[in-house]
């Protein structure tokens, strides 16, 4: 498992694995996509804290800064294992690049399947102060495109992180009496207090933690608007811009924002207002688009009731969200259609 990556010195790659429990899924025995993302970024913590605290010096807990398109490819279900693994990819002065694979796992018959890619950044934070960021040390490649291919992804991380943040801003109000599959019928909030069992040493919640509350609330959206079985198909860049402390109550916001003939987009971000600090105002922590789709009984998609658009902003948010479907559409296509040369 080790061989794939370029890491080294510096850990190994890790596998993390569990059996998948009733209270892990939803009422028709698919696994939430949030526990498999919390799953997720479990492995990416301890493989990068592992490697940032390799070297003498300060000691460091990673925290998660950023998670790249993660697509959900096939179902996990209850009984099942899954079998996360992990492994350093590429390392920048101060973060850190890590791969996850997830595959499930039928004990019964054997038989295995990959149903999750994810890419993570990690950046690592100092125990004696959290606002302090660490070097990261380096690891070695086995080419040097290897180098040169993780440097452009990380440019283009860091890019799309600051225009993600500089167009955060948006809230999400209450809407008397809407007609249903209009964006108020369906929107949905969760507020969560932030406990001991949410947090890293540090006292901030893993990003994990998070996630999961993020998919849960946009399956409540998902939900709301098909009334069917829906499940997580993707979830675009999930963007951590700012950390969350204990004792913080967030406030996790969710609204639909385009449908396709089988899909549905939906944007989710988190607001912390952090009690235990009265110096700070609210602020937004968190945001990402989760696409979900619609399954019949037997598990086949199902069409998505056409989302109905009232405001301006509604209109534009759908436009945007079509986009990035074409987008997406397209990328996966050229996908194909390059794997099919090879």
């Amino acid at each position: 498992m080790s061989e794939r990556g370029a890491a080294g010195p510096g850990p190994a790659a890790i596998q993390v694995s569990r059996i998948m429990r009733p209270d892990d899924a939803n009422v028709a025995g698919n696994v939430h996509g949030g526990t498999i993302l919390k799953m997720i970024e479990e492995a990416g913590a301890i493989i990068s804290t592992r490697h940032c605290n390799s070297q003498a010096g300060e000691a460091c807990v990673a925290a998660l800064a950023r998670v790249e398109r993660t697509d959900f490819l096939s179902p996990v279900c209850i009984g099942e294992v899954a079998n996360v693994s992990a492994e350093i990819t590429y390392t920048s002065r101060h973060s850190v690049e890590v791969q996850v694979n997830v595959m499930s796992e039928n004990i019964l018959t054997g038989a295995k399947k990959v149903t999750n890619k994810a890419t993570l950044w990690y950046v690592p934070l100092s125990l004696k102060n959290v606002n302090k960021v660490l070097e990261v040390p380096p690891i070695q490649y086995a080419r040097k495109e290897q180098e040169d291919e993780g440097k452009k992804r990380y440019e283009e991380q860091k890019l799309d992180r600051l225009e993600t943040k500089q167009r955060n801003g948006d809230v999400i109000f209450p809407v008397i009496n809407p007609e249903p599959h209009t964006v108020g019928y369906s929107q949905s909030s969760l507020i969560h207090l932030v406990g001991p069992s949410d947090c890293t040493l540090l006292g901030f919640v893993h990003g994990g933690v998070t996630m999961k509350l993020m998919d849960e609330v946009a399956g409540i959206v998902a939900a709301r608007h098909c009334k069917t079985n829906i499940v997580t198909a993707s979830v675009d860049a999930i963007n951590f811009h700012e950390k969350i402390k204990k004792g913080s109550v967030i406030t996790i916001s969710g609204r639909m924002t385009f449908t396709s003939n089988k899909s549905m987009e939906i944007e989710v971000f988190v607001d912390a207002d952090p009690f235990v600090d009265e110096s700070r105002e609210r602020y937004r922590a968190v945001s990402a688009f989760f696409t979900y789709v619609s399954l019949s009984k037997e598990g086949k998609p199902l069409p998505v009731p056409q989302l109905l658009t009232e405001t301006e902003d509604e209109k534009r948010r759908f436009e945007e969200g079509k986009g990035r479907y074409l987008q997406t559409k397209a990328k996966r296509q050229a996908q194909v259609q390059q794997a099919a040369r090879q």
